[in-house]
């Protein structure tokens, strides 16, 4: 595997221009003045209740993700670069679901196999013919991407569904603010704090055609065992709606309901943090409970706005994935500005040799998984591992796909030993209805042990605020 791409440092020690006040501070700064700043933030988000739940783990069943505290830079030059890859993908991924949902052109010029969409469990045939307010499908997208070089991006995965993680960026940036001022007071660094405002003004937008007046938002939540129900509630907060579960919630007269200690109250939109499966049992699965009953009818006959459109999880499918450059160009009429990782389908007799012939140097993945489960990292994986993966992969080709294992780029990071460089990747926050709205920076995820690559959560990855400098 090649040199990964240090962040601050270039390959003769020098510091990039991003990091070089960063530098400066953090070489007067104590390993103890650290590692009690650390304490200090763990407390903060202890006191908010800032955790993650981890599903099959009793012991540790919540926990903090870990925070770093030294910020992830990027210069204002190198993020317009990556803000307009960004926004011509999400332009190309809302043209495709619209399209496979209505006239499927793009199936018809063969540029994206029929089977691959129309036979997908993703693909949701009720969606056909249904046009959402504004065309807007996938009205919040976090799109996964990995630096390999100074100038070289690439897109692991796209997010369509229900994408988590906004409220740790948001988090993140007000714990640093509260715990470093003086670094921030050395750097102009674009503000992330009107997400909220943002996303409310997005879901205001595509209100449906039904709407009287001032927009009625709500949040809908499976419930507090939900892994990010932190992040459902605090949304609600922030933007100043009602935090609903589907019990909250009915359906009378083609109109979807809130159950308030008052007279109901009429929903135009809904956020939605439940999977397609679960939201509505009259035309999903009938034994969900988390959903509302006839909710989907109600989206139909354009009484309501679901956010993001049922059948979206169709553009972020992992097969569907290794077509993206086709999909860009197609709908854009341009060449992808953002790379998409070579990626090998198993359901492919050729594709599926060469991944079992390379089970050592590849990542293989789930095409419907997230959360960094079910999935192979050869190069760190053992021999048994990477023959008990082998038998699953025959049995299932065409759940899986494969990439080669990418070089992610490091930046500092304090760990135990002091400063050192740590693997990363990012998800930026994407907002779509009246106008396109992108959030400076992001998400940036960290791998915390010496040389992992899995960045999760879940899977023991940390967290840290990403600063994007103004000119």
């Amino acid at each position: 595997m090649a040199e990964n791409f240090n962040e601050m440092l270039g390959p003769d020690g020098q510091v990039r221009a991003p990091y070089a006040i960063l530098k400066q501070w953090l070489d007067t700064q104590s390993p103890a003045d650290l590692r009690a700043k650390i304490r200090e933030a763990e407390s903060i988000f202890r006191r908010l209740g800032i955790t993650f739940a981890v599903y099959g783990n009793e012991e540790a069943a919540e926990r903090l993700i870990p925070f770093d505290i030294i910020p992830r830079i990027f210069a204002a030059s190198e993020w317009r670069r990556l803000e307009a890859g960004i926004r011509q993908r999400v332009a190309a991924l809302n043209a495709f679901i619209d399209d496979i949902y209505h006239r499927q052109e793009i199936l018809r010029a063969g540029r994206v196999p029929s089977a691959l969409v129309l036979q997908n469990e993703a693909y949701l045939p009720q969606m056909a013919g249904m046009t959402p307010a504004r065309n807007v499908y996938a009205h919040i997208i976090g799109t996964d991407i990995v630096r390999v070089g100074e100038d070289e991006f690439y897109v692991l995965e796209d997010n369509c569904r229900t994408p988590s993680g906004v409220s740790y960026m948001l988090e993140d940036r007000e714990a640093m603010m509260y715990l470093f001022p003086d670094l921030f007071a050395r750097h102009r660094v674009a503000a992330i704090e009107h997400y909220p405002q943002m996303l409310r003004r997005t879901l205001d937008s595509v209100a449906p055609p039904a709407c009287e007046g001032e927009p009625t938002c709500i949040v809908l939540t499976p419930g507090i065992y939900n892994s990010a129900f932190f992040e459902h509630a605090f949304l609600a907060d922030e933007m100043g709606v009602q935090l609903c579960t589907g019990d909250d919630l009915y359906v009378d007269g083609g109109f979807l309901y809130m159950r308030t200690t008052r007279d109901p109250v009429r929903v135009d939109v809904v956020y939605r943090r439940i999977d397609d499966a679960f939201l509505d049992p009259l035309t999903f699965n009938p034994d969900s409970t988390l959903g509302v009953p006839g909710i989907f009818d109600a989206y139909r006959a354009g009484h309501v706005t679901i956010v993001n459109a049922p059948g979206t999880g169709i553009a972020d499918d992992k097969a569907i994935y290794s077509f993206m450059p086709d999909i860009v160009e197609f709908y854009t009429g341009e060449k992808p500005l953002l790379n998409n990782v070579p990626t090998w389908r198993c359901s492919e007799d050729e594709s599926l040799k060469y991944v079992l012939d390379h089970l050592p140097e590849l990542v293989v993945k789930e095409v419907h998984g997230s959360g960094g489960y079910g999935m192979l990292v050869g190069p760190t994986a053992s021999k048994k591992e990477i023959t008990t993966f082998r038998e699953i992969l025959k049995k299932r080709p065409d759940n899986y796909i494969a990439q080669p294992t990418l070089a992610l780029s490091s930046a500092p990071t304090f760990v135990k030993s002091g400063v050192a460089p740590r693997h990363v990747d990012l998800r930026p926050f994407v907002l779509t209805g009246d106008q396109i709205r992108i959030t400076p920076g992001g998400f940036t995820r960290v791998a915390m042990k010496a040389g992992s690559l899995v960045v999760n959560s879940s899977q023991g990855g940390g967290t840290k605020d990403t600063w994007v400098l103004e000119d």
